[in-house]
């Protein structure tokens, strides 16, 4: 299994770059591709676009590699595109993940690559109801699907076209994603006091 890390946006809403806010210690974005990097998949790969020279710098002690999408302005689907560039010429599946996900733990992601070594060929989605999404697992013979999205809708088209190869499972966590400050509040540890938003270049 191949892990893509999306984190290219340009967090117009935020107002500076969220993917190295300072939550517990450490960036927001470097603790994502941590919970990722712990599942043991064979790589994992993620994806910047604005201000990727700071973001990159973050990560210098991750596993990951890097990848920088030119045209992340053209909408999450070119930043899974350039992720998908990366994979090995074999793989088995690729697990998308969103850099913003901040409360979604390694264990979340665990279940959710368990319950794909059950069931190899389907989708395997989280479910925040009424959403079903990413964190979501896509087998190989639709990563093709994958790389001919277009637009600002990420995956979820696929979810669409194939409802009878989709399983879910409950996942709360992937409901918060980072836009705003204030999102931040909603993430289950956070504390004001050490929590840091870093400064507009």
């Amino acid at each position: 299994m191949h892990v893509i890390v999306l984190a290219a946006g340009a967090s117009t809403r935020f107002g500076s770059p969220k993917q190295l806010t300072n939550i517990g210690g450490r960036g927001m974005l470097e603790a994502v591709v941590q919970r990722a990097t712990e599942l043991g998949a064979a790589d994992v790969t993620v994806v910047l676009g604005a201000e990727a020279q700071a973001i990159r710098a973050s990560l210098l002690d991750s596993q990951a590699s890097i990848v920088v999408n030119g045209s992340y302005a053209d909408g999450i689907s070119s930043s899974i595109r350039a992720g998908l560039a990366r994979l090995p010429a074999t793989v088995d599946a690729v697990l998308i993940l969103l850099g913003d996900q901040a409360a979604v733990t390694t264990e979340d992601l665990r279940r959710l690559v368990a319950r794909w070594g059950r069931e190899p060929d389907r989708i395997v989605a989280a479910d925040y109801g009424p959403i079903i999404g990413v964190p979501a697992i896509f087998p190989a013979d639709l990563i093709p699907e994958l790389a001919s999205l277009r637009g600002d809708r990420g995956a979820q088209p696929l979810l669409s076209r194939h409802p009878d190869r989709v399983v879910t499972v409950p996942m709360p966590s992937a409901a918060i994603d980072i836009d705003t400050a204030d999102d931040l509040r909603r993430l289950p540890d956070f504390n004001p006091r050490t929590a840091r938003v870093e400064e507009s270049r």
